[in-house]
């Protein structure tokens, strides 16, 4: 089997272990030690790439999940029609609410969250 550099396996530790895989896991796939992985884990870059790596498979799924809503809403809207059994309509008509209360609260914590920041930077600029 051909060596492999440091850069791809630092590469395929990062996304083996980005995407959940035990030290163990993250060793074999990446054809290196376990005590390797631990060493690279605590390498304070390693560290920053691998949490970057993550942030960013967060952002991208949170975005096909935000691209997917609209029609998960008109599938429980539908639900809501007449012909569907109670409990169905029920279910449905606790979705839609449960869901769009939490989004308004994610609404709002980002708008706040966005007021903070700004207040921040106005106050570091300040001083």
């Amino acid at each position: 089997m051909p060596q492999r550099g440091r850069r791809q396996v630092d590469d395929m530790l990062l996304m083996t272990l980005a995407c959940g895989a035990t030290l163990e896991g993250a060793a074999q796939k990446a054809g290196v030690s376990k005590a390797t992985v631990q060493r690279r884990l605590n390498d304070p870059a390693f560290q920053t790439r691998l949490q970057e790596i993550r942030s960013d498979m967060v952002k991208r799924t949170a975005g096909t999940l935000t691209a997917a809503a609209s029609e998960a809403v008109k599938t429980l809207l539908s639900l809501q029609q007449p012909a569907i059994p109670h409990a169905v309509r029920l279910g449905a008509a606790r979705s839609i609410l449960e869901i769009g209360i939490k989004m308004r609260e994610v609404a709002d914590l980002e708008e706040r969250l966005t007021a903070l920041e700004q207040q921040m930077t106005l106050n570091n600029n300040t001083v």
